[in-house]
């Protein structure tokens, strides 16, 4: 009876969510679950918190890599900035934030060592030995369905699987609206995306949550990257344009601020998230200011090479010690061995050996690196 009065508790709140919001009734699964006292996007959260890919969020790049100040963002920070802003901005239009903290907190589970560097290597390995496309939230989803828990997934809900994957915070818009689709339809877009990345490009999120976490996806970046540069003094802050400034200030927590608020009032009892164009403008130009200034000088040519080499030279020492079956590799002593047979025998051997770099952190790449670099 307690217990069935503490579910009860958990939901209460379910009764002042907008006719918008995503209702943890409405939530499906891939495989039936056993219910408990907690809401199926609530038990998400858990599961997501408890795996092993989360725990590896703490020593994985968000922009810079190895560099020595302990106050430049992780990937850890960013999630949870994104789990931040995405509950205020759901909670102001009384949407469903437990779906939204699944999808922030899950959302770059598939990020590899080095952030976008070490993606765009790793998806230069996957076209070249299988054929596909890597991307980032992809892989998060294949995480979360087919490698977390020795290789059995974690079942989490259809619509937290959806939100992950189609949070693409590099494809800004003012107006985020929602697809309609059910668990077939999710199934075959994550199964496309691999072949296809140009149609992947259109997918929206099934969920109005799914939407929040998108455009917050690009709101905790934003700004938290332009302070770290100025800490590492890669930019002065006098350099972001006066008509960015005008709009939305040039501290993180201005602008971060001031988008907040606007979507807030641009989406208060819609069926769809939006800004206002001057708003959209400016964080537009942000983004293109970001880029030159801060993404594209990140890493040297120098130093992009060295990791482009060593990532494939790794790549190749794993899948020999696979082919050969050498027990006394790390990738089958710390990886494959803790797998099911349903994982080992549904996957090639390279996919495999993709799916151990994407889990790296930074230093456990890097030193990998180092090791393979001396025997050659």
């Amino acid at each position: 009876m307690k217990l069935s009065k503490a579910k009860d508790n958990f939901l209460l709140s379910e009764k002042f969510l907008s006719d918008y919001a995503t209702k943890s009734s409405e939530a499906v699964r891939y495989n039936e679950i056993v219910d408990d006292i907690r809401p199926a996007f609530f038990r998400d959260v858990d599961k997501i918190i408890h795996s092993l890919s989360y725990t590896r969020y703490s020593d994985k790049t968000q922009v810079y890599s190895f560099k020595e100040n302990d106050h430049i963002s992780k990937r850890i920070i960013h999630v949870q900035l994104v789990s931040k802003i995405s509950r205020t901005i759901g909670r102001a239009l009384r949407l469903n934030c437990d779906l939204i903290e699944a999808i922030a907190l899950g959302h770059d589970i598939g990020h590899t060592p080095l952030g976008h560097t070490g993606e765009r290597l790793l998806d230069e390995i996957s076209k070249r030995e299988l054929g596909e496309n890597f991307m980032h939230n992809i892989q998060s989803v294949r995480d979360f369905m087919e490698v977390e828990n020795g290789g059995n997934g974690l079942n989490l809900c259809v619509q937290t699987l959806d939100g992950i994957m189609c949070h693409n915070g590099e494809m800004l818009s003012n107006k985020y609206e929602v697809m309609k689709k059910d668990k077939d339809e999710v199934l075959r877009e994550y199964k496309e995306s691999y072949t296809d990345k140009e149609s992947f490009k259109k997918y929206r999120p099934m969920t109005l949550e799914g939407c929040v976490v998108r455009i917050s996806d690009v709101i905790a970046y934003i700004g938290r990257d332009i302070e770290d540069a100025i800490v590492l003094g890669d930019m002065k802050r006098s350099l972001v344009p006066d008509e960015i400034v005008e709009v939305l200030g040039d501290t993180n927590k201005d602008i971060v601020n001031s988008i907040i608020l606007d979507i807030i009032e641009n989406s208060m009892d819609k069926d769809y998230i939006m800004m206002s164009e001057d708003i959209y403008k400016a964080l537009f130009d942000l983004k293109k200011f970001n880029y030159e200034n801060i993404y594209s000088k990140s890493i040297s040519d120098k130093e992009l090479e060295y990791y482009r080499n060593g990532m494939n030279m790794i790549f190749n020492n794993y899948l020999k010690d696979l082919d050969s079956t050498n027990k006394d590799s790390l990738i089958f002593r710390m990886f494959l061995n803790n797998k099911s047979d349903n994982y080992i025998n549904n996957n090639s051997n390279k996919r495999i050996v993709i799916d151990f770099i994407a889990g790296m952190t930074d230093d456990f790449f890097l030193n990998e690196v180092k090791k393979a670099c001396k025997i050659s």
